[in-house]
């Protein structure tokens, strides 16, 4: 898994001539063992840019095949969701160069912080060079357990063993950019850096259980950048109704032009074979999403809810009746 990500980070380090590279920018979090590996010095030129979207990049014939069931979308979209980042896009490719390259680069483009998850096959370094990441192979020493099969393994001594291991601290570097804006240590107990590319761009292992650990251990560098400083995310209110979707459309309508500068989406779920549906309210403004409640309730004989289903056993009795 760890050699993919080396492998992946190839792929994204070649320029392309549609989208042009951008110098990555990193902005100062508070004091933590985060802190200590991503503040640069701030130039007029590296204003910190906020983030406002996201996208995710799945890769892997594993996933597409079937032989593994991707996980990591479904906590990356609860992850922006609980920061406030709204999550533009998920695709899921296979380990194809070219696809790769152009879904990378579109993304990077497109979005604020995009990640990728996997990698793909041996493939020549593209691009910008491979680099050995040093503090990254210190790590991996310091932290790395004996792997049983490999009893005789010594870190000082060349053998076929060390050069892979050596492969998977190699990350794309750019010489004009200090190491530290190319490579992010956020655990101090992991010795796997989050690699940057094109400033937005983060490679992260398709193990879920380390996809998951880097991105929580993410967070104080993302939230300086936010939208919402305060990161209290995004709000999504459930309504369960018993009128069918077609009854609550014209209200759902207006709602939704009356409250879409504000950033509030208006939603209809049918419930397919249960006897009530779903009407969602989702954005950042606390305050006016509050102050509908008692107005959506009105408009479609329903009530504020916790659960869609929290409703259904009430219904289910009314009907036996």
């Amino acid at each position: 898994m760890l050699t993919r990500l080396t492998q992946i980070s190839r792929h994204l380090s070649r320029p392309s001539t549609n989208l042009p590279l951008t110098t990555p920018v990193l902005s100062s979090p508070p004091v933590s063992p985060l802190s200590r590996g991503l503040t640069p010095k701030m130039t007029s030129s590296t204003v910190p840019k906020s983030i406002h979207t996201a996208a995710a990049l799945i890769i892997g014939d594993e996933v597409l095949g079937g032989k593994t069931v991707d996980t990591n979308s479904a906590f990356f979209a609860k992850y922006c969701f609980s920061l406030g980042i709204q999550l533009k896009r998920v695709e899921v490719i296979a380990d194809d160069e070219d696809e790769i390259m152009e879904a990378v680069r579109r993304m990077s483009n497109n979005y604020d912080f995009v990640v990728t998850s996997g990698g793909i096959g041996p493939t020549q370094g593209l691009g910008l060079k491979l680099k050995l990441h040093d503090a990254a192979f210190e790590r991996m020493k310091k932290l790395s357990k004996p792997h049983p099969m490999q009893p005789a393994f010594d870190w000082d001594t060349p053998s076929p063993a060390l050069t892979a291991k050596l492969r998977m601290v190699e990350i794309p570097h750019d010489d004009a950019l200090p190491i530290e804006q190319q490579a992010v240590f956020v655990a101090d107990d992991l010795w796997v850096p989050i690699a940057v590319v094109n400033g937005n761009v983060h490679i992260l292992p398709g193990v879920p259980r380390l996809f998951e650990k880097l991105l929580e251990h993410l967070k104080p560098f993302l939230l300086p950048r936010l939208v919402n400083p305060e990161g209290k995310g995004i709000y999504r209110y459930l309504f369960s109704t018993p009128l069918p979707e077609s009854a609550v459309a014209p209200y759902l309508t207006d709602l939704a032009a009356r409250t879409a500068s504000r950033g509030i989406k208006v939603g209809s779920y049918p419930r397919w074979e249960k006897k009530r549906n779903t009407v969602t309210l989702v954005g950042t403004d606390k305050e006016l999403m509050d102050s509908l409640i008692a107005e959506v309730e009105e408009n479609v004989k329903g009530k504020k809810v916790l659960q869609e289903d929290e409703m259904d056993s009430l219904s289910d009795a009314e009907g036996s009746n």
